[in-house]
């Protein structure tokens, strides 16, 4: 039992390796990242390719996951109704903050974006570089979810996000635990977070965690251009976007699809 649970679990470690590599990865890089032998990696991916979630390029011999997991990815994002719920009130916040608006879910492994709204017109519009995991320790919304978590939790995935350790980020991004967890009891204490030429230069974020009961479920911000952000206009976005935050706990597709199932099993 626990070789095939072995192999199920390096299954899962391939398919998120080549997801966070979308632009497809030799097979030696593969077998490196993974930290298993050639002839076991090409095993993993053969097989990936055999059941039509990975696929092997032509010309240059490397792997990357087919769209059949996007496909399924899509189908499952539908089901929880979240595009059908949860847009309205994304595309009004965007609206009258005239920025960004992003919502990101709580995975296992952080936040994960899925949805967005540009409610800017004219001007200066922000897009960001398209990436499915949010970064914590330099965001909006990862500062949001992690105030909300144990303290040394919450440091440590903020550590593993890059805290102190990466060169990316802007010109105002944090770099120490102590800093940053004063950040997160500014969080607290006002119920929503900011990030100021943290993430990007010339880029500012606000956000607010949704909950369903006591469980965080994910975040909602809204960014855009730093000249739109100033020390006067923040708290009065910090607010609209908490607002969005409580709009979004209340009708949470989770919240609702529980519901129907107690309704129905009752």
């Amino acid at each position: 039992m626990r070789l095939v649970k072995s192999l199920v679990e390096r299954c899962f470690d391939l398919i998120t390796l080549l997801s966070e590599n979308a632009g497809a990865m030799p097979l030696g890089e593969i077998s490196r990242r993974l930290d298993v032998p050639k002839s076991a990696a090409h095993r993993l991916v053969t097989t990936l390719c055999d059941l039509g979630w990975a696929e092997q390029d032509a010309d240059s011999g490397f792997y990357r996951l087919s769209l059949r997991l996007a496909v399924v990815g899509q189908r499952l994002l539908v089901g929880t109704r979240i595009p059908d719920i949860c847009q309205p009130i994304l595309d009004r916040l965007a609206s009258t903050t005239e920025g960004l608006g992003r919502i990101a879910i709580v995975d296992p492994d952080g936040l994960t974006w899925i949805a967005h709204s540009q409610g800017a017109r004219t001007g200066l519009i922000y897009q960001p570089e398209l990436v499915a995991k949010v970064p914590l320790h330099m965001t909006a919304n990862g500062k949001a979810w992690l105030a909300t978590l144990d303290r040394d939790e919450a440091l440590a995935r903020a550590v593993a996000s890059g805290l102190g350790t990466s060169d990316k980020g802007g010109p105002r991004v944090i770099t120490t635990k102590q800093t940053f967890s004063a950040a997160l009891d500014e969080t607290q204490e006002r119920g929503w977070a900011t990030a100021i030429e943290e993430a990007e230069p010339g880029v500012a974020a606000v956000a607010a965690a949704i909950r369903v009961g006591e469980q965080v479920v994910g975040t909602v911000s809204v960014a855009g251009p730093i000249h739109r952000f100033s020390p006067l206009v923040v708290p009065r976005v910090g607010e609209q976007v908490k607002a969005a935050a409580q709009e979004l706990s209340a009708l949470w597709p989770y919240r609702i699809a529980s519901s129907v199932r107690q309704a129905t099993t009752a």
